[in-house]
């Protein structure tokens, strides 16, 4: 048996961050005084050159970041993503996307996943905050593999882009030979009785899930969905087409993230049943974050348990 490799997505964001300044001389990196945890302390470390810490002032960073993205640079813009979409939303969306400037925002510890540092912490709203910003591209990554072809995907984009990342370490779901593109989702696994659209963490309790269906005769198609915004519309109707009834599974609340833009596409062209797996819109807590993602459903049991009532709606 493979040993499961398990890592953080934002290791892998800080180690694309520095390949990424080996490579190209605009890029330029500020972070908001958490370069240790956001790992973009691994970029400062090979390029302090081209490294600034704002301080706890996200908001102020924000606008930094425009003003330097003027100026002709590509620059990454880090901090939990409570603050980089919460605190700064106003200057993201004026200073940044109102004027399409090429700033990339790296948000780390989203989610109930943040485990410890509590509700305060837990930001399961920032996808739809990010949502609403027209032109702001959204990626979530599943795994390791998958964030740093992200994080060198948003560098080669035109415009701004917000990156989610999480703190827990996760088992990988991709290979070295795993090719990603901007806008465009990819199955997993075939199947014709239910699709599970998945993303980030989940993506891993989705494939868990499609197993335990199978095992009582039910089979899953599994669909990764990275970027959310553009969202694969193509994927999602084909998905509607071929099984009937959808399930959506996020890290994140169930209102304006991921579910809400499958059911928005759904709607508008083939109308099947889209139920929901993520944060049932509470406010997370305290608490270990394996123990935390099973308290609010957001696991394998729960998504498999969501696809079999959804598969009796059909």
């Amino acid at each position: 048996m493979s040993e499961i490799i398990k890592t953080a997505t934002r290791d892998a964001y800080g180690k694309a961050l520095v390949e990424l300044g080996e490579s190209d001389k605009k890029i330029l990196v500020l972070d908001a005084d958490l370069a240790a945890a956001t790992k973009t302390g691994m970029f400062k470390k090979a390029h302090p050159e081209k490294f600034i810490d704002c301080g706890i002032a996200e908001s102020n960073m924000m606008g930094v970041a425009a003003g330097l993205a003027t100026a002709g640079y590509t620059v990454f813009a880090s901090s939990f993503a409570m603050f980089a979409a919460g605190r700064a939303f106003e200057q993201v969306r004026n200073s940044i996307g109102y004027p399409r400037l090429n700033v990339k925002i790296g948000a780390t510890h989203a989610g109930i996943s943040v485990g410890e540092d509590g509700a305060s912490h837990q930001c399961c709203e920032d996808i739809a905050l990010m949502r609403s910003i027209p032109g702001m591209v959204i990626l979530n990554p599943a795994d390791d593999v998958e964030a740093r072809l992200c994080v060198l995907a948003a560098a080669e984009h035109d415009g701004p882009v917000y990156m989610r990342f999480g703190r827990l370490a996760v088992p990988r779901v991709f290979d070295e030979n795993y090719k990603f593109q901007i806008g465009k989702g990819a199955v997993l696994k075939e199947g014709t009785d239910v699709t599970v659209i998945a993303t980030g963490l989940m993506v891993n309790e989705a494939l868990m899930a499609a197993e335990k269906l199978t095992d009582e005769g039910i089979s899953a198609r599994v669909v990764n969905m990275a970027t959310i915004k553009p969202i694969d519309r193509d994927i999602i109707i084909d998905s509607a087409k071929k099984t009937g009834v959808i399930v959506t599974a996020e890290e994140h609340n169930i209102i304006g993230g991921l579910g809400s833009a499958v059911a928005e596409v759904v709607c508008e062209t083939v109308p099947v049943p889209v139920l929901r797996v993520g944060v049932n819109d509470v406010f997370g807590k305290s608490g270990p974050a394996v123990q935390l993602l099973r308290e609010f459903g957001l696991d394998a049991e729960n998504i498999a348990a969501k696809a079999k009532e959804a598969v009796k709606l059909k």
